[in-house]
C-alpha cells in the first residue's frame, strides 16, 4: 500500500502508519479511499495481527480530512445517482468494516484530526490524543456547505448525545484534546509523543473489539427521537437551525434529517441514510459553490496562485507599521506571530504604547489558552518596538501605513518613511478607499508603492486586499504577496479604483439598506431581510459597525474628487444629519441606527423622524424580492468592477467577497451567484430592478454580451489569470 505502512510487533499489534506521499498533511485522497478496504481486510484476516493502532507519520497532524478537489469530483462528475452513492459509500463501508473486524483497533492521534480524519478515529474502538494545545479535533464540513459523510452524523451522537453532537457539527466546532475527552469522544489524553504507547497498552490490557452501539444493551445518550427528552433536541434544534441559516444552507437541514432518521435504525442502515443525504447535499448548488470558493479557490490563493512567477521569493524579516490604532496594532500582532521584527510608529509615544498594549492583550489571550509558552510570549512581545522615531524604519523590508483616511496625512507619512527605506523596499498603504495611484504621487518610487488593505479586526479577518497602482511593479506585488502569505492571510490582487473591490462592493449593501429606509421600509424589516439573505448582519447594523462618521467623511472626499460627476447616494442625507447634527456615529460611540447603552441593542426611536415608515408589514413574496434586491445590487457592482478591470479572476472575486464583507457564503460568492442564476436570467432581473429603483442596477455591456452568448464567468475566465 502506498499510503499506509504496517509493522507488526512481537505482541501481534499492528502499527498502521498513515503517510500520504508527497503531501505535507495527510488527507483522504482517492488513493487513500481505494486502500482503506485493503487495509481493513489485512487487519481482519491476518492471523498474526491481534489488534491495530492507527497513527500518522506527519509532524503536521493526523489527518486534515477529505481532499475535496479529488474525492468530491468523483461524486458529482455525472448525473448517475447510483454511481455517486457508490462513490460516497466507499469510506462509510470501509470504516464500518473496520469497527466490525473482530479485532481491537485504537487511534493514536498525534496531531489535528478534522472532518474525515476524525471520522476515521471514531470508527476505532479506542481513541488516544496527545496533550498538545495545537491539536484540533472536529467536524468542520458545514463551513464548506457539507456535513460529515464518513459516519460522523451517526457515531458522534451515539457517543456524546444528540444536543452536543448537533451543536458541534452545525457550528463546525474544533475541540482541544482535553475538551474532547470531557465531551466524551476521546478516551485518553497522554503526554505528546506517547500516544502509540498508550494505544498499545489499551490493546494489551484487553481492549474490547466492539463499538458501544453494536452492544445489544446500547442506549442512546440523552435519548433518541422518540424518547420524551430526546425528542426535544429535534423540536428545538429544528427551530435553531432555521434561526441560524434562514433556510439558505441545505447542509444544516440534511444533517439534522440524517441524525433524526439514522438514530432510529441499526448502524449499517444509519450509515446508508447518511450517505444518501450527503450525496443529496453535495449535489446542491450551495455545496458546489462553497466547496469551490471556500475550499479549492481559497487553497489556491493561500499557496500564491496569482504571484508573479518570474520574481525571486522574498522573506520580510523587518516591517514597520505607521499608525498604532486598532488596525495598526492588529497588523503588528499578526506580524509578531509570524516572527517578523516590527516597528510600530505613531505621532506620540503614548499612542504608540497604547498600540503595543493591544498587541500585549492579544498575546496574553494566547498565553492563557496554552497556545504560547512564557518564553515565547516574552520573545514575541519584545519583537514589537513602539516608538515615534522614523529613523528606526531603516532596514525595513516593508512599511505599512495605517493612518487616517486623509490624503495630506498619508502624503506626509509617505515622504518621511521613504527617506529611511533602502532600494527595493516596499511601501504599502492600508487605505480602504483612496485610489493608490493618487496616493503614490507623494512617492519618489511609485514602482514600490502598493495598496495592502487589511480588515478589522486584523487578528480575526483572514483576507488582505492587495491593490496595484498604475506604476506598481511586479516585484513589489510579489514581495507583498510573500508577506501576506507569511502572516497566514489569504491575498487577493485587484487593480486601482475608488474603493478598489471590497470597499466599493460592500458599500452597495449598506447603501441599498439606506435606499430602503428612504423608501419607507421599517428599519427592523430592512435588517431582518438583510440577515435572511445570509449576510452576517443587516445593512443598518453593518453601517453602525463601520461607523457613520467614516461614511460621511468618505462621501465628502468622494464629492471633492469627482466634482460635478458626484451623485449622492439615496439616504446619504439621513446619515449626514445623524452624524453632524445629532452626534450619532454608530457602535463606536454607542448610538447610531441602534442604541447600544443596554443589551440587547435597540433601534433608535428617533429614526422615524428622519425616515417615515410606510412599509411595516411583510409577506413572503416581499421578503424574497427584497432579499434578491440586496444580493443583486452587490453582484451588479462586482460585474461593474470586472468590466472596469478592477478585478479579473473569479476565484479572487468570490473568495474576497465572502471573506471581506461576508457576502452570503451559501452562494459561493457573487460571481458564482451570477453564474448559477445564469447570466441571461440575471441580466433580465437586474433590468427590472433598474426600472424600479434606478440606474445603479444597470449591468455593464460586457455582462449583456455574455448573456447573449449564454456565457458564464467561470466558463469564460477561469484559468485566464495565471502567475505571470
Amino acid at each position: 500500500m502506498e499510503n499506509f505502512k504496517i509493522d507488526v510487533d512481537a505482541d501481534g499489534i499492528a502499527l498502521v502508519t498513515f503517510d500520504v506521499p508527497g503531501r505535507s498533511m495527510n488527507t483522504l485522497t482517492s488513493g487513500v479511499m481505494a486502500e482503506l478496504p485493503e487495509l481493513v481486510e489485512r487487519i481482519k484476516t491476518d492471523d498474526a495481527i491481534k489488534g491495530a493502532v492507527i497513527t500518522s507519520s506527519k509532524a503536521s497532524g493526523f489527518c486534515a480530512g477529505a481532499d475535496l478537489g479529488d474525492i468530491a469530483g468523483g461524486m458529482i462528475g455525472g448525473t448517475d445517482l447510483q454511481s455517486a452513492f457508490d462513490a460516497g459509500w466507499k469510506m462509510n463501508g470501509a470504516l464500518r468494516a473496520l469497527e466490525t473486524c473482530g479485532k481491537p483497533v485504537a487511534a493514536a492521534i498525534n496531531g489535528l484530526a478534522l472532518g474525515g480524519g476524525l471520522e476515521l478515529t471514531l470508527a476505532c474502538h479506542y481513541r488516544v490524543a496527545g496533550d498538545n494545545p495545537k491539536i484540533q479535533l472536529g467536524l468542520p464540513e458545514i463551513k464548506v456547505g457539507l456535513f460529515p459523510g464518513g459516519g460522523g452524523t451517526q457515531r458522534l451522537p451515539r457517543l456524546i448525545g444528540v444536543q452536543a453532537a448537533m451543536m458541534a457539527m452545525t457550528e463546525g466546532k474544533s475541540f482541544r484534546p482535553n475538551d474532547a475527552k470531557g465531551a466524551g469522544f476521546i478516551h485518553e489524553v497522554v503526554p505528546a509523543g506517547t500516544e502509540v504507547e498508550a494505544a498499545k497498552a489499551w490493546i494489551k490490557g484487553g481492549g474490547k473489539a466492539q463499538q458501544p452501539w453494536d452492544d445489544k444493551g446500547f442506549k442512546q445518550p440523552g435519548g433518541g427521537p422518540y424518547h420524551p427528552v430526546g425528542v426535544q433536541n429535534f423540536i428545538v434544534g429544528n427551530a435553531m437551525i432555521r434561526k441560524q441559516t434562514y433556510g439558505n444552507y441545505p447542509a444544516a437541514t440534511n444533517l439534522m434529517k440524517a441524525v433524526y432518521e439514522g438514530l432510529q435504525v441499526p448502524m449499517d442502515a444509519a450509515l446508508r441514510i447518511e450517505t444518501r443525504y450527503f450525496i443529496k447535499t453535495l449535489m446542491t448548488p450551495q455545496a458546489q459553490g462553497m466547496i469551490r470558493s471556500l475550499f479549492l479557490s481559497k487553497q489556491e490563493l493561500d499557496k500564491g496562485a496569482v504571484r508573479p512567477a518570474n520574481v525571486p521569493p522574498s522573506d520580510a524579516k523587518k516591517v514597520t507599521v505607521i499608525g498604532a490604532g486598532m488596525m495598526g496594532a492588529g497588523i503588528a500582532y499578526v506580524q509578531a506571530l509570524a516572527g517578523i521584527q516590527t516597528i510600530l510608529i505613531d505621532r506620540d509615544q503614548e499612542a504608540a504604547d497604547k498600540g503595543k498594549a493591544h498587541v500585549e492583550e492579544l498575546l496574553k489571550k494566547r498565553l492563557s489558552r496554552g497556545q504560547l509558552t512564557q518564553d515565547k510570549y516574552d520573545a514575541l512581545l519584545a519583537s514589537v518596538v513602539a516608538t515615534t522615531d522614523y529613523d528606526q524604519i531603516k532596514g525595513s523590508d516593508l512599511v505599512i501605513e495605517a493612518v487616517f483616511e486623509n490624503r495630506e496625512i498619508k502624503a506626509d507619512v509617505t515622504k518621511r518613511a521613504e527617506a529611511q527605506l533602502e532600494k527595493g523596499a516596499v511601501f504599502g498603504s492600508n487605505t480602504s478607499t483612496l485610489p493608490i495611484t493618487g496616493l503614490a504621487e507623494a512617492s519618489v518610487r511609485p514602482e514600490d508603492f502598493i495598496g495592502i488593505h487589511f480588515f478589522s479586526p486584523v487578528d480575526k479577518m483572514m483576507l488582505v486586499e492587495i491593490i496595484m497602482g498604475e506604476k506598481t511593479s511586479p516585484e513589489a506585488l510579489a514581495k507583498s504577496l510573500d508577506y501576506v502569505l507569511k502572516i497566514k492571510k489569504t491575498p487577493i490582487v485587484v487593480n486601482d479604483g475608488r474603493g478598489f473591490y471590497t470597499s466599493r462592493c460592500f458599500g452597495t449593501y449598506v447603501a441599498e439598506g439606506l435606499a430602503m429606509l428612504e423608501e419607507g421600509y421599517a428599519p427592523a424589516l430592512i435588517d431582518n431581510i438583510g440577515r435572511a439573505t445570509g449576510m452576517p448582519r443587516g445593512p443598518l447594523e453593518m453601517h453602525d459597525d463601520v461607523a457613520l462618521d467614516l461614511s460621511v467623511k468618505v462621501s465628502k472626499q468622494t464629492a471633492i474628487d469627482l466634482g460635478d460627476n458626484y451623485v449622492p447616494l439615496p439616504g446619504s442625507e439621513i446619515v449626514r444629519v445623524m452624524v453632524e447634527d445629532l452626534g450619532r456615529y454608530g457602535r463606536k460611540n454607542g448610538k447610531g441606527f441602534y442604541d447600544y447603552d443596554q443589551k440587547p441593542k435597540t433601534l433608535w426611536k428617533g429614526l422615524s423622524d428622519l425616515a417615515a415608515v410606510k412599509i411595516n408589514d411583510s409577506t413572503p413574496e416581499l421578503v424574497e424580492d427584497q432579499k434578491q434586491r440586496l444580493l443583486y445590487r452587490q453582484a451588479v457592482e462586482v460585474a461593474k468592477c470586472w468590466a472596469e478591470g478592477v478585478i479579473d479572476d473569479p476565484r479572487e472575486a468570490d473568495v474576497g467577497a465572502i471573506l471581506a464583507w461576508g457576502f452570503a457564503p451559501w452562494t459561493g460568492g457573487p460571481i458564482t451567484y451570477i453564474d448559477q442564476i445564469g447570466t441571461k436570467a440575471f441580466v433580465e432581473q437586474a433590468d427590472k430592478y433598474a426600472a424600479q429603483y434606478g440606474e445603479r442596477f444597470q449591468v455593464p455591456q460586457m455582462l449583456r454580451d455574455m448573456a447573449a452568448k449564454n456565457e458564464t464567468f467561470y466558463g469564460k475566465f477561469a484559468g485566464t489569470k495565471a502567475a505571470a
